[in-house]
């Protein structure tokens, strides 16, 4: 592990070349070399080199360069994930402006709300569904592009990307910004209120693409898939940014009917995931070959191996390198499940305020339920009322327009308040144990975190979300969702009894090892999934409790006073 002296972190600055300066350079080291593999809807696939998608850039980056905005302009920028986001990202850096990237699932209002905010004065669209619904927050005299897979009605209004890429010279210079200025905007997801603007110079980028490869031993030969969206932190570091810096192939997602393809096709050496997609998978998995069943083959140690080796070409990830999860927490018992089938998942964490730059675990040294340790020139530290504290060389530059909550982010050293709860083992890895504005009192004046007793819940893998809750109760209860195939079993007269009785027994375990102020009252099974669509998750798939709480708390007294152990909401 790199040191955190800050002697040495500046050093390692001054050498730090920009994202923009890494794609010049690999698109003329990698000139030939694949860059992108992106799927279209009809079945075909396009293959660009690294010349060839400088070529598009470049193009692009003239054209935005010929409507003559002020530099350091914002454009946003909203589509699913494509070859042509990531290029359309780098053209708004060469043409001297920064990217506002918008998640593709926005209501109309929050995206008049970022687009307004951030004073955009373009906008890129691409890939997208319910255009219908978005297009009214974009204000109609905002001059735009249209990407390939861009709705009609986007192409009937904007500048259409293949025109320009076919007209417009492309631009011969390689303009160079100070890595110190301003990159992008990213606005948070956020669980409750206006998004807010995420303030991340070139810099910032920089050290994450770079040190990403470095944790994970990274070169062009790599794979990596991209289909969760870029506009989150996360997915933008580990895969859009980290290839610039090590020019490996980037494959994309069609759909969610084309991942299990699309997956298989990119075979990624190096994978990112959230909890909510590792489930996914393993539930694939289950549907073909039931849980006892699997346990008693993988318990054979003449066939174990054989069966997860057969399980990861099934899935696509028999070249799998390097297998992480991030953006929420995973499950001890999902981590463990992939352990038993040679798949070993290391868990990270950090923000969209350091630009997930602050934890990981190692190849060699993971702790199932531990984030791992600090990685390079990052520091770490949990304060007396139990928050962690993270100082890393890309925490943000603050939130737009927002100097107060700017300050109130990070201390006067120089730390990001995180708003989780931790703490620090001796090998130096950190477990988070709740987000502090998560943990409630029950109505005896007892403080309950819930994470860890959804992490004891989800052990039981008929269930998919949970959500433990219960300010002002005398016990929490918690409410759940079941997986596809568990909630076809719950309405099998047949199944529904044996199904039930094994929640009940996950319930009876988790009171267990519970202190007597956590313990459950209940589960309540609800059959509505909690989706980005129904605002009760955001659009990284992390539970939105507070939305959950309006929903269902007028039940809550009479569930937790029922005494039944398992309610079934129809």
């Amino acid at each position: 592990m790199v040191s955190n002296n800050s002697q040495e972190l500046n050093q390692y600055l001054e050498t730090l070349i920009s994202p923009l300066e890494a794609f010049y350079d690999k698109e003329t080291t990698l000139a030939d070399a694949p860059c992108y593999v992106q799927p279209y809807p009809d079945g075909t696939i396009e293959e660009l080199s690294w010349q060839q998608a400088g070529q598009q850039i470049r193009s692009i980056a003239a054209h935005l360069a010929s409507l003559e905005l002020d530099p350091g302009s914002k454009i946003a920028l909203l589509s699913s994930n494509c070859s042509h986001w990531m290029m359309a990202d780098i053209a708004i850096w060469m043409a001297g402006h920064v990217s506002v990237p918008l998640y593709p699932v926005l209501t109309h209002t929050t995206i008049k709300q970022i687009i307004d905010h951030s004073e955009s004065r373009a906008i890129i669209v691409g890939k997208l569904e319910g255009y219908d619904g978005m297009k009214q927050g974009i204000a109609d005299e905002l001059p735009g592009i249209a990407m390939p897979l861009a709705p009609s009605k986007a192409k009937e209004k904007y500048k259409n990307w293949n025109d320009i890429i076919s007209h417009v010279p492309p631009m011969t210079d390689s303009p160079v910004v100070p890595i110190t200025n301003l990159a992008t905007l990213i606005y948070t997801s956020g669980t409750t209120g206006m998004p807010k603007g995420v303030m991340h110079s070139f810099a910032n980028l920089g050290v994450v693409g770079h040190q990403a490869g470095v944790l994970y031993n990274l070169d062009s030969s790599h794979r990596k898939l991209s289909y969760l969206p870029l506009a989150h932190a996360a997915e933008r570091a580990s895969v859009e940014i980290n290839q610039l810096y090590y020019g490996y192939c980037v494959f994309f997602n069609n759909s969610l009917a084309t991942f299990a393809d699309d997956l298989k096709r990119a075979r990624p050496t190096c994978f990112f995931a959230v909890p909510r997609i590792w489930m996914k998978l393993q539930q694939r998995v289950l549907e073909k070959i039931p849980q006892e069943q699997l346990s008693e083959m993988l318990q054979n140690p003449e066939l174990s191996e054989q069966i997860g080796n057969q399980i990861k070409i099934g899935l696509g990830l028999d070249q799998l390198v390097v297998a992480i999860s991030g953006a929420a927490p995973i499950s001890s018992g999902l981590m463990e499940w992939y352990k038993s089938i040679g798949i070993t998942i290391l868990e990270g964490y950090a923000m969209s305020e350091n630009f997930a730059y602050s934890h990981t675990s190692k190849l060699g040294l993971t702790k199932i339920g531990s984030v791992g340790t600090p990685s390079n020139y990052v520091e770490c530290k949990i304060s007396a009322d139990g928050e962690i504290l993270i100082k890393s060389p890309s925490n943000m530059m603050g939130y737009y327009k927002e100097p107060e909550l700017s300050a109130a982010a990070i201390d006067e050293d120089g730390f990001l308040r995180t708003g989780d709860k931790g703490k620090i083992d001796n090998e130096g890895r950190l477990t988070i144990t709740g987000r502090i504005k998560e943990i409630f009192k029950t109505s005896k004046g007892k403080y309950v975190a819930p994470a860890p007793i959804e992490d004891l819940l989800l052990r039981n893998t008929a269930i998919e979300q949970v959500c433990v809750t219960g300010a002002n109760l005398a016990s929490p209860i918690g409410i759940a969702t079941l997986t596809e195939h568990a909630a076809n079993e719950i309405k099998n007269t047949a199944t529904k009894n044996t199904l039930l009785a094994s929640i009940e027994a996950t319930a009876i375990e988790t009171n267990k090892a519970l202190d007597k102020h956590e313990r459950l009252a209940c589960i309540v099974l609800t059959s509505e999934h909690w989706t980005v669509e129904n605002n009760l998750m955001t659009p990284t798939l992390k539970i939105k409790r507070n939305e959950l709480d309006k929903k269902y708390e007028q039940n809550y007294e009479t569930w937790a006073g029922s005494k039944t152990p398992i309610i079934l909401l129809e």
